[in-house]
């Protein structure tokens, strides 16, 4: 078995034991979701940490989702599953503060505001970019798997993706319009 292949077990047997087939989430459980979103991500070629981190997202909640699994203060139990890399993807992502966050990316040096700590700091830009993707392999999981959440959040949606495009590898822009598109209209650049 690969290291990744045995972290990704090692990850969903603690994902597990916290509780997440427990949680209920669009599509079925939160592990469900995770898993999805791990897959998603690796038919998008994403690189093992990335993969890693979907798996793992939810695991401190989010500003979306508050049903957290482990506190922040608990980093290393996670990190010591998925690697150090994985799980300063988790963290960031769980500690963004969307409203605040948001509106400046993909600007160069655009502050990260963190919801946790209430500090804004500018993250590596492999780290913005590792966001950006896991944002919209979250995002577009839970779209294709409720309907109505979809029709309610694409319009929001697909513009923040149209400006994260920069961060985007071209097979998550390409998922992006494919389900977020207005029903009836074609794709385009």
């Amino acid at each position: 078995m690969s290291a990744s292949l045995a972290a990704s077990a090692q990850a969903t047997a603690l994902l597990r034991r916290l509780g997440a087939t427990r949680v209920a989430h669009p599509g079925g459980t939160l592990l469900v979701h995770l898993q999805r979103v791990r897959d998603l991500l690796a038919t998008w070629g994403a690189r093992p940490a990335l993969q890693l981190a979907g798996l793992c997202h939810a695991s401190y909640g989010t500003d979306g989702f508050p049903a957290a699994l482990l506190s922040p203060d608990r980093r290393g139990e996670l990190a010591e599953v998925i690697g150090a890399e994985a799980e300063a993807i988790v963290h960031l992502y769980a500690s963004c503060d969307r409203a605040a966050t948001y509106p400046a990316l993909p600007a160069p040096d655009a502050p990260f505001h963190d919801r946790f700590t209430g500090r804004t700091h500018v993250p590596d830009p492999q780290l913005v970019r590792d966001f950006a993707e896991l944002t919209a392999a979250n995002e577009l999981d839970i779209a294709r798997v409720d309907p109505a959440f979809r029709d309610a959040w694409a319009p929001e949606l697909l513009p923040l993706f149209t400006r994260l495009r920069p961060l985007l590898t071209d097979r998550a822009w390409s998922t992006c319009q494919e389900v977020l598109a207005p029903r009836g209209q074609g794709r385009g650049d």
